[in-house]
């Protein structure tokens, strides 16, 4: 009888190759808005980590030191949006926006405020930084 390998080693074999683990983080990410589950959505991150090399190797790619990287991927909460951002970006991806209109829901139909309102001790004076460095 053919042995075959367990589950958890294809998935992390597959994952090591970049393609992969992009369309991966990319269904993980549309179940989490789906489900809002951030640890189920963890955990899978986590998957892409190890199987990219683990959080050693990862955490070489990006500002963020391993037992940091270890700690934030085994959280319940989510981690701030810079820290994420960070965290694709050492995994060869980013975040993007798409409009909600593609996936067949039109804002001007749902029953939502879409208009942005001042932020207080936000001034005039203020000024919106451009540079993405």
């Amino acid at each position: 009888m053919k042995e075959y390998p367990k589950w958890r080693n294809f998935l992390l074999e597959q994952l090591a190759r970049r393609e992969a683990a992009i369309d991966y983080l990319h269904i993980t990410l549309e179940e989490y808005q789906a489900d809002g589950d951030t640890s189920f959505f963890l955990k899978e991150i986590q998957t892409v980590v190890e199987a990219q090399g683990g959080a050693a190797e990862v955490a070489k790619r990006s500002t963020i030191a391993p037992e940091t990287l270890s700690k934030i991927l085994s959280s319940e909460e989510a981690p701030h949006l810079d820290t994420f951002a960070t965290i694709l970006k050492a995994l060869g991806c980013r975040l993007s926006i798409e409009p909600l209109k593609a996936e067949g829901c039109d804002a001007d139909r749902v029953d939502v405020d879409t208009s942005a309102a001042p932020i207080e001790g936000i001034t005039s004076e203020m000024v919106l930084s451009t540079d993405n460095k």
